[in-house]
């Protein structure tokens, strides 16, 4: 069995890499469903796999947005099916110009043997 916070780790690496690549169905597959994000003082829900879409994420991910960036993850819990990370992500330019650091807690969980991002509460908007 996978340790719980490589496997959540992982499950963020995932994430950023599909993110950073376009890959809209490796995002999805990077996340549990239901995945909420609490972020601008709006709660989004994507209830299903293949509901995360990546015109949403550019709608909001600055102008020129190229690619993403950990700064920082800090494990905050972690249990045997579940893990809080305390992150910091940047948005870049191509130019690599910062965009904006931004400040969030993720839920990593396990379920049915899939560890996924559930749930982010983000100060980015």
């Amino acid at each position: 069995m996978t340790e719980p916070l490589t496997a959540a780790l992982k499950s963020l690496d995932d994430y950023m890499d599909a993110l950073n690549r376009n890959d809209e169905p490796a995002i999805n597959k990077a996340c549990n469903f239901p995945h909420v994000r609490l972020a601008g003082g709006k709660v989004v829900v994507w209830p299903n796999p293949g509901d995360y879409k990546l015109a949403d994420f550019r709608a909001r991910a600055g102008d020129g947005w190229h690619h993403s960036r950990w700064d920082e993850r800090t494990a905050i819990h972690v249990g045997a099916t579940k893990v809080h990370l305390k992150v910091k992500f940047s948005r870049w330019r191509e130019d690599e110009t910062l965009i904006g650091r931004f400040e969030t807690i993720y839920i990593v969980t396990l379920q049915d043997g899939h560890w996924g991002i559930q749930a982010r509460s983000s100060f980015a908007d």
